[in-house]
């Protein structure tokens, strides 16, 4: 329950976020709601990776945690996203550049397709910094740490990511282009809280080995 609770409330909080995020953009018009709809679909292809890292990491560290081998568990921490970033990187690609193709798989409304590939020009660089930030979450996930993941989460979704969507969505020229680009920004602010508790958490566990 203490380690599984944070994560569902994180989870449930987090798809409001998304229900908010949908009524920014259904004032956008119908050809707008759609393609972010189209986008939805790819997106979810595009974070099966990170998803995956995160989940097999949050077990790997957990079973070297107990086994007593830390540094085990920063290797793969690293080794995580290393490869994730490689494997986001040619994802990056294929999103920012033939986005539309991929959308064209969905729809064969060439305004909806156009609206997508808007979405997802701007959404693309998720799928490099993800496997970054889900790296960190599985290694904190594995140490019991949830609580700390929850809230890192809850600040990229309601400091970051809802209001830089709202506010991309009230702008005059509103594209969704730029509302696509808050999802990897809200997970660059994750991966710098992040990086500044791992290097806290580090340090506490190197004094207390020194005590011990």
């Amino acid at each position: 329950m203490q380690v599984g609770a944070p994560l569902a409330l994180q989870e449930l909080l987090t798809n409001l976020t998304f229900l908010a995020l949908c009524a920014f953009i259904n004032r956008l018009g119908l050809e707008s709601s759609s393609g972010y709809g189209v986008g939805q679909k790819i997106q979810s292809f595009v974070l099966l990776v990170p998803s995956s890292i995160m989940q097999s990491m949050a077990s790997f560290v957990a079973q070297n945690v107990g086994a007593g081998k830390e540094a085990r568990s920063r290797s793969a921490m690293k080794f995580g996203m290393g490869l994730g970033a490689v494997i986001g990187a040619v994802i990056f690609y294929v999103v920012f550049f033939h986005g539309n193709v991929l959308a064209s798989f969905f729809t064969s409304d060439p305004l909806v397709v156009e609206k997508a590939f808007e979405f997802l020009r701007g959404f693309a660089l998720e799928s490099v910094v993800t496997s970054v930030l889900f790296s960190y979450m599985g290694y904190f996930n594995g140490h019991g740490c949830s609580f700390f993941v929850m809230i890192q989460g809850l600040a990229q979704s309601f400091l970051v990511r809802l209001p830089m969507s709202y506010i991309m969505s009230i702008q005059p020229d509103a594209s969704l282009t730029g509302i696509g680009l808050a999802a990897p920004t809200a997970t660059v602010f994750g991966i710098v809280v992040c990086t500044i508790y791992y290097i806290i958490y580090t340090r506490r566990m190197n004094a207390r080995r020194a005590q011990g």
